[in-house]
């Protein structure tokens, strides 16, 4: 077998495993739960399922929700620079459905304040005068999902968001969250994140940096950051065997790269195989 069948086999097997990844994903949403009358894996009957506890209702996190304000940049950064595969993309969503299940609290908050909900965000789906585009992107245990909200006379895809970004995107304010995405274990952590600067400004994408180990006061001084200076490792209890590093998305979001050795490694497996026992009882 030459190395060009070689590879061509690699890159077929990959596909179909991420085809099959974002079949098994999408399944949770048409039909692949078990009938009524069968039981589940664990031995429950739906009956049994209902009156359990919330948790053992629970069959993971499937996706995770990211608002941005330029979607096509968004996703070229997703899938093209860190190799998600798209599910599907849906989009013009607009209407009281929509507008009642997305944002009736804000819609409360706004008419308890007297104001118009327009002046704390909420856009006007309602109306149709504003309108949500979504599109799902498959990791290999995970689902991001990208989100843009824009007015009515923008085109799908757009650059230009119905609401300003925050100018503020420190993980310290409350509610912000973090994205983590698992690197694998043989992996040069360095490397890769040197490769991550690259790439995306390469593509323009100049807000993805990471940061350093080491204390910086200038752009010049975290570029000049030697390279082991990349990884934070962790060695104190119960952390220890945490790779880390923290940088930010293009959209000003920020984003985590990990990897878990052990012992932290040991520790979470067997936090799983506890709450999978707990689960089946």
């Amino acid at each position: 077998m030459t190395d060009e069948t070689c590879n061509i086999a690699e890159i077929e097997r990959r596909n179909l495993l991420r085809t099959a990844g974002a079949a098994m994903i999408t399944g949770l949403a048409v039909g692949s739960m078990p009938s009524a009358a069968s039981a589940a894996p664990d031995g429950m009957s739906p009956a049994e399922r209902n009156e359990a506890p919330l948790g053992a209702r629970l069959q993971g996190v499937q996706h995770f929700g990211l608002t941005v304000q330029n979607m096509e940049r968004a996703y070229q950064f997703y899938t093209e620079v860190l190799g998600g595969t798209e599910v599907f993309r849906h989009g013009d969503f607009q209407g009281d459905g929509v507008q009642n299940t997305l944002l009736a609290d804000q819609e409360i908050e706004a008419n308890a304040r007297g104001v118009n909900p327009r002046t704390i965000g909420v856009p006007d789906l309602r109306s149709g005068a504003q309108r949500l585009d979504v599109r799902f992107i498959q990791f290999d245990n995970m689902v991001l999902e990208l989100l843009q909200y824009r007015e009515a006379d923008q085109p799908m895809g757009s650059a230009k968001s119905f609401a300003e970004p925050l100018e503020h995107m420190s993980p310290a304010f409350p509610r912000m969250m973090h994205i983590c995405f698992y690197v694998r274990d043989d992996v040069d952590f360095n490397k890769f994140i040197a490769d991550l600067e690259a790439e995306s400004a390469r593509r323009g994408m100049t807000q993805v940096r990471a940061n350093r180990t080491i204390r910086v006061m200038t752009e010049a001084d975290r570029k000049a950051a030697p390279r082991s200076a990349n990884t934070n490792r962790v060695t104190a209890e119960p952390s220890n065997g945490w790779e880390l590093i923290y940088c930010k998305g293009p959209e000003g979001e920020q984003l985590e790269f990990v990897k878990a050795l052990d012992p932290v490694k040991k520790r979470f497996s067997e936090a799983l195989a506890k709450r999978q026992q707990k689960v089946v009882r």
